[in-house]
């Protein structure tokens, strides 16, 4: 009976074992299950690129987590989630915390162009806003910038880009981009900032509706105008152009880093661009025949 009992003993500690061999090998650029957070203001571009590569893996299921971008950062650093998109340049304390966590150099992988976009309702007088007149209203208590939120990537963005601390701004608030597109026209002397890829899917007819119905200011700088259009976010003319990029603490080729690669090479990047966005690593070339 003993030895029976020993047996299944050892029974038992085999499967444990293989399971866990098994749980191991699931987790591979082409299979397993992950969790991404974005900011809403990346939502897009990253449900086209999260979608494509499941199509291509079915064994693969990436959840997308929509949550502000400071708040990613922070469930990436707990690894309660693998992958993150950032957009703005993270600060000392936030490096050496990310070395502390992940033990590991910050690799950050660049995938997209994208822009923070001032809009007016369709009617109003305004026809462009400067960086300087930027500066001067989120200093203001008129308080006529509306951001999507506080800890989102848009503010953060304009904070980081003008040299000044988030909390020391002076703003409006309408929670999510699409909130602030369908409601600036209540508000004829607010100017509203949302994400270029909120409107940039150009087959969105929802949005691309929304966009037609606000005017999209072109910034000044420098005496220059800028529109945030494609040409100017390739060469970071247009003044606040961003550079889109992942980090992860995965520190192997799992299905964080295979989806990575993914959006980085040129399948990926063909997804970037029929978004509407700038793709980072692929250039158009033009070839003449003779």
């Amino acid at each position: 009976m003993r030895k029976i009992h020993i047996a299944l003993l050892f029974m038992i500690v085999a499967i444990t074992v293989s399971c866990k061999k098994s749980q191991e090998k699931l987790d591979d650029p082409h299979q397993g299950s992950i969790t991404i957070a974005v900011d809403e203001s990346f939502r897009s571009v990253s449900e086209a690129l999260t979608e494509r590569y499941m199509a291509l893996y079915p064994d693969a299921k990436i959840k997308l987590e929509v949550k502000k971008e400071d708040l990613a950062l922070l469930d990436l650093l707990e690894k309660k989630v693998r992958v993150i998109v950032m957009s703005r340049e993270l600060n000392e304390k936030e490096k050496q915390a990310f070395r502390e966590k992940v033990r590991d150099d910050i690799q950050p992988a660049k995938f997209a162009a994208d822009a923070v976009v001032f809009i007016v309702p369709k009617n109003s007088t305004r026809e462009s806003i400067s960086v300087e007149e930027i500066k001067a209203e989120l200093n203001s208590d008129s308080k006529n910038i509306i951001f999507d939120g506080t800890n989102s990537s848009n503010l953060n963005f304009v904070a980081q880009k003008i040299g000044v601390n988030p909390e020391n701004l002076k703003f409006s608030i309408i929670s999510g981009n699409k909130n602030v597109l369908q409601e600036i026209s209540n508000y004829p002397t607010k100017i509203g900032v949302i994400s270029l890829n909120t409107i940039s899917r150009p087959y969105n007819n929802e949005m691309q509706k929304l966009k037609e119905s606000v005017k999209i200011l072109p910034v000044v700088n420098k005496g220059k105008s800028y529109q945030p259009e494609l040409e100017n976010l390739k060469d970071m003319s247009y003044p606040f152009t961003r550079v889109l990029y992942f980090l992860t603490y995965e520190n192997y080729y799992g299905l964080g880093n295979g989806f990575i690669r993914f959006s980085c090479q040129n399948l990926g990047q063909i997804i970037v661009e029929k978004e509407g966005l700038q793709p980072y690593n692929i250039f158009k070339r033009e070839v003449q025949m003779r």
